[in-house]
């Protein structure tokens, strides 16, 4: 069995087209060729932890990943979120790899998929991103957008100058030109590509803060008390997108609107489906669109099957 650490994994990513590679999975997945198992949840006082796993058929080995969220970390000097993945091959059972990524294999894949859904629904002229919160998954969902949009202006929101500040600073070595608020109605109103990267458990904004034509890609709702998008915005969409249907009846965003009775399962498409073309994306220039990514086992598979094939 092969250990490999998180500079191992570093070194080889620069080879993995990531984007490219969730959008594979997810159209793997939807076309029913992932087997995943049901998300495991353990909500701790300070935290919570998830454990997903699964295969997809005609490969070699299924994943077990472990990943948790302690969102007071900061403070400590500690970061909010670790983890690893654990391979396996399908055909024995026995272990053939532990990637000890500290969590960084899923905030690149989250990152990576939040891309995924912008290139497939975002509006094509995008004047202005915004960004919601300041930290690690909102950097990287930044940095991932840059391969898919020439967009290079920012407006981020977050809960304090200092975090804001921060996230300028790293923004601005990407190539941004940042503008930061306080005002996440403010933020919402100036983009049309709209990324919520938070653990809040309301929503940061109202609906009709969002304007006709935008895009709102969700990526911090995973879990039952979650929720970063007033329901009313999902009522008022155009096309409404889950990475993985049947989790979005339990998780996220789409739960939190089927819960108040504001949409119904029909209004909901899968990303694979749009993706392969089985089912439309955008189609009104003065629609809104929303893609709620409560994160699918499918891309823990691949993620750690591309670096573990790279490391060999």
């Amino acid at each position: 069995m092969r250990i490999h650490s998180l500079a191992d994994i570093r070194r080889v990513l620069p080879q993995i087209d990531l984007v490219e590679l969730m959008a594979g999975a997810f159209a793997a997945y939807s076309e029913g060729r992932a087997v995943v198992a049901p998300v495991v949840e353990l909500p701790l006082e300070r935290g919570d932890v998830h454990i997903k796993s699964g295969f997809l058929s005609g490969e070699d080995l299924y994943v077990v990943k472990i990943a948790s969220g302690f969102y007071d970390n900061p403070a400590l000097g500690l970061p909010s979120g670790h983890g690893m993945m654990l391979l396996f091959e399908q055909k024995t059972g026995l272990p053939a790899a532990i990637l000890l990524d500290e969590g960084h294999l899923t905030d690149i894949r989250t990152a990576a998929a939040g891309a995924v859904a912008a290139r497939e629904l975002a509006p094509a002229n995008v004047d202005r991103i915004a960004i919601f919160g300041t930290g690690i998954q909102a950097r990287q969902q930044l940095a991932h957008l840059r391969t898919i949009t020439p967009c290079r202006r920012v407006i981020a929101w977050g809960r304090g100058e200092a975090q804001l500040a921060s996230y300028a600073e790293d923004a601005s070595t990407l190539g941004f030109e940042v503008e930061t608020t306080l005002d996440a109605s403010l933020a919402a109103q100036s983009a049309q590509l709209l990324v919520t990267t938070t653990p809040a458990t309301a929503p940061l904004f109202p609906a009709d803060a969002v304007r006709p034509g935008s895009h709102v890609t969700a990526v911090g709702s995973d879990t039952p008390t979650k929720q970063e998008l007033d329901p009313q915005l999902l009522a008022k969409a155009g096309r409404i997108v889950a990475d993985s249907l049947p989790q979005a009846l339990l998780r996220g965003e789409i739960f939190q609107a089927l819960s108040a009775e504001l949409i119904t399962e029909t209004d909901v498409a899968e990303l694979g489906d749009v993706i392969a073309g089985r089912t439309h994306g955008r189609e009104d220039r003065e629609a809104i669109t929303i893609a709620d990514l409560t994160g699918v086992a499918v891309q823990d598979v691949e993620i750690a099957r591309a670096v573990s094939e790279a490391l060999a």
